[in-house]
């Protein structure tokens, strides 16, 4: 599906789970990348990923230190010449992984990449990479160039929204989790939606579902893969009618061009 903006194009592809692959202005910026069939008790339950499709990156964003955000096998399959850009605390947890440029942000740095400009948000989540272990920032990340992008990373509902950017042209926001509960500062579809009345943007696409599910559960296609951004659409239909979402299968894109949102 296209939506023409009357500009400069940019192209969002869903990888998967919080994975998505932003290209605009001749900057191609990869979030989060888990680009593996299995990470830890997780299973991926869509179609697999050739990581070989990921080589040619600008920036890689991390958003936070959790094993399905910062997966390090993921990033040993990329080219290590590219930008990696993680929340302050994280770059020791990468000095064996092999990248030559590491740059550890905190809420309010601003980066540049090419034409494209990006800068790190504060994010309301669990800091510790797991149970007593290493703690970082958790962030989330607006990219500008033609369009203006907001990727949530991992995040909690919080107040602070109103201030994550103005004119918002997508929000990526997450929905549900990996389970068949959600609980402990993430959001659900209707807190998602709540985030858009605080965000305003253009158009939202809910990320984070429909990708890894547990060991033994994946193979049942549970209704926790694929109920979550219907959930989702129909909350802020409710709560924000004026934002255009749409839901992306994981390998799916779609192109947002210039100014003004035109569905065709």
């Amino acid at each position: 599906m296209v939506f023409r903006f009357m500009g400069d194009s940019t192209s969002l592809t869903y990888v998967g789970h919080a994975t998505v692959l932003i290209e605009m202005n001749g900057v191609r910026v990869l979030t989060d990348p888990l680009l593996r069939d299995r990470a830890g008790f997780l299973r991926r339950c869509a179609a697999s990923i050739d990581p070989k499709s990921y080589q040619d990156i600008d920036a890689i964003i991390i958003s936070h230190l959790h094993m399905d955000h910062l997966d390090l096998p993921s990033l040993r399959l990329m080219d290590h010449a590219t930008r990696l850009i993680v929340p302050r605390g994280a770059a020791h947890i990468l000095q064996n992984v092999g990248f030559h440029q590491i740059e550890e942000v905190e809420a309010g740095d601003s980066i540049r990449i090419g034409s494209a400009i990006i800068r790190s948000t504060y994010a309301e989540h669990v800091r510790s990479r797991y149970p007593l272990g290493p703690i970082a920032e958790c962030v989330g990340y607006v990219i500008r160039g033609s369009h203006k992008i907001y990727f949530a990373g991992d995040t909690d509902l919080f107040q602070g929204m109103t201030d994550i950017a103005n004119d918002l042209d997508v929000a990526l926001l997450p929905v549900w989790g990996w389970g068949p509960t959600i609980r402990g500062l993430h959001m659900n579809p209707y807190r998602a939606a709540q985030a858009l009345t605080l965000l305003q943007p253009r158009m939202a696409i809910p990320v984070h579902w429909g990708t890894m599910a547990p060991f033994g559960l994946a193979w049942m296609k549970p209704p926790f893969l694929s109920r979550p951004p219907q959930d989702f659409v129909r909350c802020a239909a409710r709560l924000a009618p004026q934002v255009k979402v749409n839901v992306l299968p994981p390998g799916s894109s779609l192109t947002v061009n210039g100014g003004s949102l035109d569905e065709s």
